[in-house]
């Protein structure tokens, strides 16, 4: 009898909670790009790469660097499809440009689009309806997810009505602009460590978005690290966004701050091996209760196990041979 997977076993008629690469690294020149995706093609698809129209366009080449960035996605360079786009803002007259000319070109491989600065949940509503009406006119049937950068008071004050919109994926915390806002009343030594998370209206700002992410079934995603060539620091900034605050993806600025994220991020060795063990067992047992020891475990703790080992596998941990073929040999 063949064994139940347990995407079909546990997830039957529920929505899974999204399994994406802990890294997201942005790049907005042609040069930048090529290399990002050089580099991820060489580390086998562990990180996403954000292909930039926002700041990447120069002034008047908005139209040519959309058209550019259509073409590397479709290049056999995007081998691994892990590459999405940041658009313009709402206020800019050239988002549903961006959009014209990307969900036609390249709707089937994008892997998201990254909708920044909005001020409240109607921009972002009326910005998704764009794309879904430009994908229904390009006969592009699936649902290509969606991105918010929370870098506003109006965006952090509608946070939660923003997390449930549809096609959602991620919420990004956007530091250097949420400071700004604040005219002052946020120093600029709060733009690195430690005051980027100590400081009480940053951490209400990070909390709140968190709690708004998880609650609605959406990956919570953390701001970059200024200190371009200090890996540490990206490491350190990393673990104390996942352990502290619960966020589940970071993103890089730079090629070197790749792997300091995804080994922060990653989750503990010991507690991957368990899971391992427990979701051999429960498979096994046709997902019904056992016994691990000592400690009962059933569909609730199962769940927890799968998106772990998951996370780790996309994190380049290496997994037991038993769990590659039984879990992933597809």
């Amino acid at each position: 009898m063949a064994l139940t997977h347990p995407q079909s076993a546990l997830f039957a008629g529920e929505k899974p909670f999204p399994i994406i690469p802990a890294c997201e690294h942005f790049a907005g020149s042609e040069k930048l790009i090529t290399k990002a995706l050089e580099l991820q093609n060489k580390l086998g698809g562990l990180f996403d790469i954000t292909m930039d129209c926002e700041d990447g366009a120069q002034t008047g080449k908005e139209k040519e660097h959309a058209e550019m960035i259509v073409r590397i996605q479709n290049s056999e360079l995007n081998k691994h499809k892990m590459s999405g786009v940041r658009i313009h803002d709402y206020t800019n007259e050239h988002w549903r440009g961006d959009v014209d000319i990307l969900v036609p070109g390249a709707g089937n491989v994008i892997a998201y689009i990254t909708i920044p600065k909005p001020t409240k949940a109607s921009q972002v509503k009326e910005q998704i309806t764009y794309i879904q009406d430009a994908c229904k006119k390009a006969g592009i049937k699936r649902e290509i997810p969606i991105h918010v950068l929370i870098e506003t008071h109006g965006a952090l004050n509608d946070v939660f009505e923003i997390a449930a919109l549809p096609w959602l994926q991620v919420l990004d915390f956007g530091l250097m602009d949420f400071i700004s806002g604040h005219h002052g009343a946020i120093p600029a030594s709060c733009m690195k460590s430690p005051g980027q998370f100590d400081h009480e209206l940053l951490r209400r700002g990070k909390s709140n978005l968190v709690a708004a992410a998880l609650m609605n079934g959406v990956i919570p995603a953390h701001n970059v690290t200024l200190d371009l060539k200090n890996i540490y620091q990206t490491y350190a900034d990393a673990k104390r966004a996942h352990d502290e605050f619960g966020f589940l993806r970071m993103w890089s600025i730079y090629p070197a701050q790749i792997q300091s994220i995804l080994d922060a991020m990653a989750p503990n060795f010991a507690e991957t091996q368990t899971a391992c063990d427990i979701l051999i067992k429960a498979q096994d047992a046709e997902w019904g209760p056992i016994q691990h020891d000592g400690d009962l475990h059933d569909r609730a703790t199962y769940r927890y196990f799968w998106e772990l080992v998951q996370r780790a596998k996309l994190t380049g941990q290496k997994l037991p041979d038993e769990v590659e073929k039984r879990f992933f040999s597809n």
